[in-house]
């Protein structure tokens, strides 16, 4: 497996600090995957965000995770420390991160996606970056935290929830949003919580035929 690229790079608040993983074999597109939230001590290498990487990888996927402000070396204040849902500076924190991706791997698909907080702030991105050509939402805790804006999307969307999530199910997100788009698809792998306890192997093979599923439609005719 191709070792990770140690950087840092400029975000709104100083340093972010990050990890690019490229494939063995020339990228298919290029990813940022975002982590859980700082204030309950999520970072990059939390092990769904460790696993679903591994997984875009796998599928050809240039991926950076990178830790938002405040999170490890990245400089800052805790992203949206102030509020209970910790939006505050995570947008701007992976806007400047997909610049940076978009900079290092010019001329390849940009897709973006992020597991619980770093999904929401994925979804919240894919409302206004047309360049995007795909989100995947692992675990968008849509019982915990307002999610509307999933609505707003605009490129094709993935939710990869868990069966027994106590910060919400896959029907809990189709009960939330009954008339979906149906550029969103939603899926649920059964009988794990939130981190996918016993199912990470499973989290990684789905975030891999997600990528491959996502890329394959990008490149055709």
């Amino acid at each position: 497996m191709v070792l990770g690229m140690q950087l840092d790079f400029e975000g709104p608040e100083g340093r972010l600090e990050g990890v690019l993983w490229d494939p063995p074999t020339p990228a298919r597109a290029a990813m940022v995957f975002c982590h859980p939230h700082p204030g309950h001590g999520g970072t990059m290498h939390n092990n769904v965000v460790y696993r679903a990487s591994r997984g875009l990888q796998e599928a050809g996927i240039s991926v950076l995770r990178f830790n938002f402000r405040g999170v490890g070396r990245s400089a800052g204040e805790v992203a949206g420390k102030e509020h209970g849902d910790g939006t505050v500076g995570a947008d701007e924190d992976l806007n400047a991160a997909l610049d940076l991706l978009v900079a290092k791997r010019p001329g390849l698909p940009l897709l973006a996606g992020g597991f619980s907080f770093g999904a929401r702030a994925a979804s919240r991105v894919g409302g206004v970056r047309s360049e995007l050509q795909g989100l995947l939402l692992v675990a968008l805790p849509v019982r915990a935290f307002p999610c509307q804006f999933l609505m707003d999307v605009q490129p094709p969307t993935h939710l990869l929830m868990a069966g027994e999530d106590e910060f919400g199910t896959q029907g809990e997100v189709l009960a939330q949003f009954p008339n979906l788009p149906q550029h969103i698809s939603v899926e649920e792998i059964p009988g794990t919580d939130h981190f996918f306890k016993g199912e990470l192997p499973l989290l990684q093979q789905k975030a891999r035929d997600w990528a491959i599923r996502t890329t394959d439609s990008n490149t055709k005719p």
